[in-house]
């Protein structure tokens, strides 16, 4: 078996960056050197709570989890609670954790843990404001980033929070920006894969034949995420976004996509936060980004329910 690859895990948990952290966890072929939390779907309070769930739950609290950025580099914060409930989690029927965050701010030990290693990919599940801060302070850990891939954007499909843009990255368009200019291998998981890859009544109940408690609170939490997106968009199930991050690491031929030019915008309050995907080639500009547009659903959720059955 190969080494592990090492990774850190950024996010805002949300139901599907819960999903995504479990799967993760489960997963022997990747070494999480830590977990860096961010304010998004909910608050960073609630962010750093819901990760630290997870990795009890996991029976990982080995795993190092850093509370980061509580509000974007520029603009007032916006959260999904309309989306994943109060709490971020709303359906896991989890104790609060028993452990804390570990000292220190989540961007110093982004920082510290790029510095200090040959490389290390990154897993952004949520706004990259942690990134494009650890960026601003230090530029020279572009070089020790062998791959960032990320959930957010959207070109075909459009926007889920404006007509134009995804949460993530109107969340925080400015970090996005710094983060598509600054030179890091970068892989996007946009609406138009994410959306391919939809909950049903079958696929919860094969979370909750693992017989395990990781598959209960898995169901649990899409049982409540799913009825936003499904009332929204009069589909049979919801998109499971965050977890095809993961997925891409575990099993990359599950995915397809080309190589792109993206631009995000952050002028423009009618189209702000949108990833300009130059998916036909049509200025010119140099591909900064593999942007993914195709994915085995059926292959993906088998791969997710594996690695959940795993854990206890």
């Amino acid at each position: 078996m190969a080494e592990p690859r090492s990774v850190i895990i950024d996010t805002d948990p949300g139901q599907d960056d819960a999903v995504a952290l479990l799967v993760a966890l489960a997963s022997e072929e990747l070494d999480i050197l830590g977990i860096t939390t961010v304010a998004g779907n909910v608050p960073l309070e609630l962010t750093t709570r819901n990760a630290l769930m997870m990795t009890e739950l996991a029976g990982r609290p080995d795993v190092p989890v850093y509370a980061g950025c509580d509000s974007p580099t520029v603009r007032p914060l916006i959260t999904a609670e309309y989306v994943h409930g109060k709490t971020g989690i709303d359906g896991a029927g989890l104790p609060a954790p028993s452990g804390s965050p570990r000292a220190g701010h989540a961007v110093d030990f982004l920082i510290e843990t790029f510095m200090n290693r040959e490389v290390t990919t990154i897993c952004a599940l949520g706004p990259l404001t942690n990134i494009a801060t650890a960026l601003d302070r230090q530029p020279g850990i572009v070089e020790r980033i062998d791959q960032l891939i990320l959930m957010g954007g959207g070109f075909f499909e459009g926007g889920n929070v404006t007509p134009a843009a995804e949460f993530n990255i109107y969340v925080d368009p400015e970090a996005a920006a710094a983060v598509f200019t600054s030179g890091i291998p970068l892989v996007m998981m946009p609406l138009d894969v994410t959306h391919q890859a939809l909950t049903s009544d079958e696929r919860i109940e094969a979370f909750k034949a693992s017989g395990n408690e990781s598959g209960r609170v898995v169901a649990g939490m899409l049982e409540f995420f799913e009825h936003y997106d499904m009332e929204r968009y009069a589909t049979d199930g919801a998109p499971l976004h965050d977890p095809c991050v993961i997925a891409y690491l575990l099993e990359p031929d599950l995915f397809g996509g080309r190589a792109c030019s993206v631009v995000i915008e952050t002028t423009s309050e009618l189209t702000m936060g949108m990833t300009v995907v130059d998916w036909w080639g049509a200025t010119n500009r140099p591909p900064n980004c593999l942007v993914i547009n195709e994915v085995d659903d059926d292959g993906y959720f088998s791969l997710l329910v594996h690695r959940i059955a795993l854990l206890p």
